[in-house]
């Protein structure tokens, strides 16, 4: 349960998982991403006597966005390409095909395309350059998760250990 504040948890689990801001309310969802097995356990709610709750309607707008981030994080963090590369993939293929159906116009009717539709000309070249600078971001998020699953690997190997004689001193 989200909701409730009694919630008991391993500490060897906790120390895992990275949280910040206000993720403490998505333990339950982040653990289980984890792979961590979450049962409830049955208590016995007892029904506030006194204050009022802190909980309000502005309140939802910060934990609805950190569910967007939890979702974001937990499905591509590991693979960034497939985030921004899908965005860049869309707005680089938009922007090609809005300066295709541009150029038809142009040869077709063979009317200026520039002065009846400027700014569709540039909406398609800002769609094609900010696809490929998404594509870009995508790729280099790539490197970077690559970078760090495998930054206890050399990028090396030593296929032969020699070990000279010791030499003597001079007195």
């Amino acid at each position: 349960d989200f909701g409730t504040t009694y919630k008991a948890y391993r500490g060897d689990l906790l120390r895992q998982l990275p949280l910040y801001g206000e993720m403490h309310r998505f333990i339950p969802a982040i653990a289980s991403a984890y792979g961590a097995s979450i049962c409830e356990v049955p208590i016995q709610n007892i029904n506030r006597t006194q204050g009022k709750s802190n909980y309000g309607f502005s309140r939802t707008f910060r934990v609805m966005f950190d569910l967007i981030t939890i979702w974001f994080l937990l499905r591509y963090m590991s693979r960034p390409l497939h985030f921004f590369g899908r965005l860049g993939l869309l707005n680089t293929l938009g922007g090609i095909s809005i300066g295709f159906w541009l150029l038809l116009q142009k040869l077709i009717t063979g009317a200026a395309v520039l002065p009846l539709h400027g700014p569709l000309m540039v909406f398609a070249a800002i769609l094609i350059l900010a696809g490929l600078q998404l594509l870009a971001v995508g790729l280099l998020g790539e490197l970077s998760v690559w970078q760090h699953f495998n930054s206890s690997k050399r990028p090396y190997a030593i296929s032969t250990v020699f070990h000279a004689a010791p030499c003597e001193l001079a007195d």
